[in-house]
Parts: C-alpha cells; sequence; structure tokens
C-alpha cells in the first residue's frame, strides 16, 4: 500500500508526518490537528487541507455503517476503510484503531491484528484503548516494530463496563489513576496518547507531564493537540452531537435537502434536461427510424 505521489501543483510540497513529526511538534509547543477518515475522497480532503494526521477510527461502526455503538465493527471491516484511507492520502501519518477484541485475546492476536494494520490496511501506526492493564499487550505489539498511541479517559469500547458514554477523571482518585496510567504508556513507549471526556485541568496536568505529546477530544485546549470525528464536524451524523463538538458544517441538512430536490426535479419531469442528455447525429438517427421501417 503506497501513499499518493507528490502533487507538482504544489509551490511548497508538504513533509510526511511521521510519529517522530508528533514529538518535535509538542516540543516546538505546535498544537497537532488530526480527525478521523472512513474513505477515499474525504481523506484526500483531510490530506490537501494540511491535516496532520487521519484516524481511521472505530467511530466508522457507528458514524458510517449505523452500529448503535463502536463493539460490532470488525477487523475485516477496518481494514477495509484503512485502505480506501491509505489511497487518499500524502502525507498525514496514517493511524489504524484496534476494534473491539482484536487485541484483548492475546499478545500473539494483538500483534497479528497490529500487524495487519500495516501490512493489509496501509496504516503507519496503530490505536487501542486502556492503561495499566494493557502493557504487556502494548510492549509486544512495539517488540513487534509497530507504533502505538494510547487512548484514555472515555473508552468507548469498554462502554458497558462504564455505565454508557460518561466523562472520567472527575474524582481525586480516579484522576490520579489516570495520570499514572498516562505515565505508564509513555513508559512503555507510545508515541501519543488520545485523552478523551476528561476535565480539562486534568488533562492539562497529563499533557505538562509527558514529554509525548495528548491528543484531546472532550478534554480542553491544554492537550497538545485535537481530534474530533469528521462526521460531528461536519455535520452528518444526525442521531447526536456530543457537547465537546464545534460544527463547522452541517452536511446532513445540505444533503437531505439536495436529495429532495432531485427527487422533485425527477417527479415534475425538470430533470434531466437537455444540457444533460446525449443527443445522435439528425442522419444516423433517420437511417435508423428507414432500417426499422424495413
Amino acid at each position: 500500500m503506497t501513499a499518493l505521489p507528490p502533487d507538482p501543483n504544489e509551490l511548497t510540497p508538504r513533509i510526511k508526518i511521521t510519529t517522530l513529526a508528533f514529538r518535535q511538534k509538542k516540543e516546538r509547543g505546535e498544537p497537532i490537528a488530526v480527525l478521523t477518515g472512513y474513505d477515499y475522497p474525504t481523506s484526500m480532503a483531510l490530506d490537501q487541507a494540511g491535516i496532520d494526521a487521519i484516524l481511521v477510527g472505530d467511530s466508522l461502526g457507528m458514524v458510517v455503517l449505523g452500529y448503535d455503538n463502536t463493539l460490532p465493527i470488525t477487523m475485516d471491516e477496518m481494514l477495509h476503510h484503512c485502505r480506501a484511507v491509505a489511497r487518499g492520502t500524502r502525507t498525514a501519518l496514517l493511524i489504524g484503531d484496534m476494534p473491539f477484541m482484536s487485541y484483548q485475546i492475546s499478545t500473539e492476536e494483538a500483534i497479528r491484528n497490529a500487524g495487519r494494520f500495516l501490512q493489509q490496511g496501509g496504516m503507519e501506526a496503530v490505536k487501542l484503548e486502556g492503561g495499566r492493564e494493557r502493557l504487556d499487550t502494548i510492549h509486544a505489539i512495539l517488540g513487534a516494530g509497530i507504533p502505538v498511541m494510547g487512548h484514555l479517559g472515555l473508552t468507548p469500547q469498554s462502554v458497558n463496563l462504564l455505565g454508557g458514554f460518561r466523562p472520567q477523571g472527575r474524582t481525586a482518585v480516579t484522576a490520579k489513576r489516570l495520570l499514572e496510567d498516562a505515565l505508564i504508556l509513555e513508559q512503555a513507549g507510545c508515541f501519543s496518547l488520545v485523552l478523551e471526556s476528561v476535565p480539562a485541568r486534568l488533562a492539562q496536568l497529563i499533557s505538562k507531564q509527558l514529554t509525548i505529546p495528548t491528543i484531546g477530544i472532550g478534554a480542553g485546549a491544554g492537550c497538545d493537540g485535537q481530534i474530533l470525528v469528521t462526521h460531528d464536524l461536519l455535520g452528518l451524523f444526525d442521531r447526536f452531537t456530543p457537547k465537546f463538538v464545534r460544527k463547522y458544517a452541517n452536511l446532513h441538512t445540505d444533503m437531505k435537502n439536495a436529495f429532495a430536490a432531485y427527487i422533485a426535479d425527477v417527479k415534475c419531469h425538470s430533470f434531466p434536461a437537455k444540457e444533460h442528455t446525449i443527443e445522435m447525429p439528425e442522419e444516423e438517427w433517420q437511417d435508423l427510424i428507414h432500417d426499422l421501417k424495413n
């Protein structure tokens, strides 16, 4: 799986983002912008806009495939979308989100599935959820030469254990454990860490304690970078919008209006119009009619 070639129309070609570049951005105090991607045209637009990294998130189970949560998504479904994203990306770092039960069964299974993200999906790193309880798994994946992004706070794959999509780290005890887990993941070798739905002050404290960059989602402005689900940002997912999302468009409504206009045009015979029609030379048409009559 190869990335797109350099764009000859770019006056200043962008440099390929790597896991090392993530740490360098933190050292320079340069905010890191990350979004999710699930298909070829969206990843092209994200890459051309200058996004630092694209996460092929297991959130695609909800916002693309219509599942109630992220738990049903499979490795094969994830890899299908990873390949599409890889085909549309040239410079962004590509991160594959390891789905539920792809890394919890055994370290051997975790290594195999992490490797599939790189070998079959065209990704350059993987993300998995959990803290100290995932330490052996993270060590094993890193030992296979695969970069790992951690994920703490609200971990959607544990939604049933957490009692729903609820903020985490709001007590002194749970906040301390979150900080400890963050330090454990850094020491283990994770190149970055997602903090989801945790108090802003706690996320800022963790970010200052770590040398690896934190990427926040619902964790305030004190993180080293931010990530959102692209469908939330674009207003494409209409079931609900998390509190921490800023909508930059309302494409669900725009799409619905466009579809309704198309349906109306078809019903009243105003589409297709002459400019949308293929014509046949008059001489050829007359020859056809003549042949049909004889």
